[in-house]
């Protein structure tokens, strides 16, 4: 038995939560096109026959003023320092700038590094391998071309992980693949679906709330949310024309939230407006972006 924590690494819109899921199995992290989908470091557990690969996928890299920004921001250095290793995910279908090339030599002086170039599928193969070749002048790194959208190469991806492993004992039991309570993962669907229906301007402007999670004797889950948005402008945005595009919002999260809990949900949603919610550390608190000890 091989078992050990990789942190999941990279820009906003690379792929980290799409190849999280794909290595795990299961959907543990919320994956939307729209960037810094991800707010809160993930765990996703991989279980093998006789390995266990604990993945923290975190917030993408990015600079931000609000307290939810540096939050993120600490979630990106937990999981490096308490990782054995790291995952630095690359969009392969962009050109890789000189900072990013920087970060990855820097991640690499100090830290067991496995760099991912993702999304082969639909990168141009020539902007790709000059990716590929740019890197390669980097010591002591691995580098992997993969398309977690369509699982392909991730066996060769997971055999590289291997020598990055330290300890020879289980963390999490088999059958259980992240650490996530299911009242967050309840909050988590319901912001993937608003992020899929809302307009562009809005989605990083709202958080979810769940604010009841109860399953009763006749064994169906009822659960209610707010959804914050931080303008009164966007409330009449996110609820729609007849309550049309919360009712979208409403439907697709419950679906997804039925496979989830694997039984009936009874979905409720609200929109309520907290302006400068991002900096209210009380709301950020109730939201689950709380700083852990």
């Amino acid at each position: 038995m091989k078992s050990g924590f990789i942190a999941v690494l990279g820009l906003p819109n690379a792929g980290k939560s799409t190849l999280t899921n794909a290595l795990v199995g299961e959907k543990v992290s919320i994956v939307s096109w729209r960037p810094q989908t991800t707010r809160d470091k993930i765990v996703g557990v991989v279980n093998g026959d006789d390995y266990q690969i604990v993945l923290l996928d975190t917030p993408g890299i990015h600079e931000g003023k609000s307290k939810l920004s540096r939050f993120m921001a600490d979630e990106v250095t937990s999981a490096k320092s308490s990782s054995d290793g790291a995952m630095y995910v690359l969009d392969g279908s962009r050109p890789m700038d000189k900072d990013t090339f920087e970060f990855i030599k820097s991640l690499a002086a100090t830290t067991p590094t496995v760099v991912v170039v993702n999304k082969m599928d639909i990168a141009d193969k020539a902007v790709a391998m000059q990716t590929v070749a740019r890197l390669s002048e980097i010591k002591k790194i691995e580098i992997v071309p993969i398309s977690a959208e369509k699982k392909e190469n991730l066996d060769e991806l997971l055999s590289v992980l291997m020598p990055l492993l330290k300890d020879s004992v289980p963390y999490y039991p088999e059958d259980m693949y992240t650490d996530k309570p299911l009242r967050f993962m309840a909050g988590e669907i319901v912001r993937e679906k608003a992020l899929k229906f809302l307009l562009a301007e809005i989605p990083h402007g709202i958080g979810v709330e769940v604010t009841k999670f109860d399953v009763g004797e006749d064994g169906v889950t009822r659960i209610e949310a707010d959804v914050i948005c931080e303008k009164e402008t966007h409330k009449p945005i996110i609820i729609g024309k007849g309550g049309e595009t919360l009712k979208k919002i409403s439907v697709a999260a419950r679906k997804e939230l039925e496979t989830l809990v694997e039984g009936k949900v009874y979905l409720r949603l609200f929109v309520k407006v907290k302006s400068g919610w991002k900096d209210d550390g009380a709301v950020l608190t109730a939201l689950g972006y709380a700083k852990k000890k």
